[in-house]
């Protein structure tokens, strides 16, 4: 697969959005910043992937019971979503020919977005699954069957996740949850690396970093190229992605209309407006 054709699908179906020049977007922490990803609306759609967490939502309680539903789910849109299907098909040949699968015994996926990708590479590269949950609790799916996982004895372990950041998610809970089993994470793979030191993290702890596409310069002159985001887009996306936090400053001081805007705008945007001033992130 072309890395154009992912650069696509991601803006196609959503899992990237770019703001409009001038305008970036208010983030949870009170920070601003010119992109979202939500690596999971490659399930086809932002609506197919919301419904598939609600899903995951209802059938978690149980935790033996999970895995088997949601994979039907999966399948179902493996075999009915085009995008899906070309993005999983095209994990699948990335992880063959990257990695040596007689060195892989068990598939792990983290709750709840990992599950998306890692159940069914699990099924088509026929390993069993380990589905792990923020507990840090784990149930095997093997040949049909899922019970508790107990030790796997230093069995080796592919995680496959849907993006990485900093590897928070890894390192609080992925990575313990798989040695808690006496298991051995010797592998990761990831549809969107942020670049933000999460594979530096992996690697401290000897696990193999992959990512399908990674969020740099390339990725941009990608939509770049595609018509997917105008030149003034492109230009604050390399500037955030080359100081975040000093470009971000320098915009606000640049146009100091925008925060007084976000402090009299509605209730999400003002919160974190006054987030922002509060933690004085850009002073």
């Amino acid at each position: 697969m072309s890395d154009k054709k992912l650069v696509n699908w991601l803006f196609k179906t959503g899992a990237v959005r770019v703001c409009p020049e001038g305008k970036p977007f208010w983030y949870t922490s009170g920070t601003i910043g010119p992109y979202y990803i939500n690596t999971h609306f490659l399930y086809g759609s932002e609506k197919k992937a919301n419904e598939l967490l609600e899903a995951i939502d209802a059938f978690k309680s149980n935790k033996l019971g999970c895995p088997d539903k949601l994979l039907k789910l999966i399948d179902a849109n493996y075999a009915g979503d085009e995008i899906f299907k070309g993005l999983i098909d095209s994990m699948l040949e990335y992880i063959k020919n990257n990695i040596d699968l007689a060195e892989i015994d068990y598939v792990s996926g983290g709750e709840r977005r990992d599950w998306f990708f890692s159940l069914i590479l699990a099924k088509l590269l026929e390993k069993p699954h380990i589905t792990i949950y923020k507990d840090l609790a784990a149930v095997i799916t093997e040949n049909g069957e899922t019970f508790a996982a107990q030790s796997i004895n230093g069995a080796r372990v592919l995680h496959i996740a849907d993006l990485i950041t900093e590897a928070s998610s890894y390192d609080r809970a992925w990575i313990p949850a798989i040695k808690k089993i006496s298991g051995e994470m010797t592998h990761s793979v990831v549809v969107v690396d942020r670049l933000q030191g999460g594979c530096e993290l992996l690697e401290r702890n000897k696990i193999c970093s992959f990512a399908m596409v990674s969020i740099d310069k390339v990725f941009f002159d990608s939509a770049l190229d595609l018509g997917l985001i105008s030149n003034g887009q492109y230009e604050m996306l390399l500037k955030y992605t080359s100081n975040p936090r000093d470009s971000m400053k320098a915009f606000l001081k640049e146009h100091p209309e925008f925060l007084e805007n976000a402090l009299k705008a509605n209730d999400k945007t003002s919160e974190r407006a006054r987030l922002c001033m509060d933690k004085k992130i850009y002073m």
